[in-house]
């Protein structure tokens, strides 16, 4: 009775704006992950040598975190191309379950997207996010974005990871 006397009050545009702050909150609350058989990941590819840096983490991955899905720019070709031969026996489509970037402005919106799957309570799509190699004292634009909105926020230098205690120190994985 008194929730419907509060939402009465409240009006219909608070309601909306309340129930969207409550699932904001569940959703970046909740990041446990279960570990399953195989991961299907979708891999966001910057050019030059962001290319380069993800698929050396890519080759050191297993085979459980396949299949994989690149977005890249369309007048990248040379990023195309190494994908290409990267990736020389693509596997049938499955559902993307988790993003891994590692610091292309193009990650951005589509790990923002990806969060908004689980928002909206269509999907939980894992973010994974590997600051660049090259970043040794501060985090780029899209890191200091992503370092709130990813699931594990992965960095290469342990001055970074003094800095920012969510993120993961692996040692240098590039």
């Amino acid at each position: 009775m008194a929730w419907a006397l509060l939402l009465a009050a409240l009006g219909g545009g608070t309601v909306a704006a309340v129930f969207i702050a409550v699932r904001l909150w569940v959703v970046l609350r909740d990041r446990v992950v279960v570990p399953r058989e195989s991961l299907s990941v979708l891999v966001v590819a910057g050019s030059g040598g962001h290319t380069t840096e993800i698929l050396r983490l890519l080759g050191s991955l297993s085979n459980a975190y396949s299949p994989r899905h690149y977005i890249l720019a369309d007048t990248d070709e040379m990023s195309a191309h190494k994908i290409r031969s990267f990736e020389q026996d693509r596997a049938e489509r499955y559902p993307t379950t988790m993003v891994l970037c590692n610091g292309p402005g193009t990650c951005v919106p589509i790990c923002i997207s990806a969060l908004l799957l689980g928002i909206l309570g269509v999907k939980k799509v894992i973010i994974v996010y590997v600051e660049s190699i090259c970043r040794v004292e501060t985090l780029s634009l899209s890191g200091k974005i992503l370092y709130y909105l990813s699931d594990y926020f992965i960095v290469q230098w342990p001055t970074l990871k003094e800095k920012y205690p969510k993120s993961v120190y692996l040692g240098r994985i590039v």
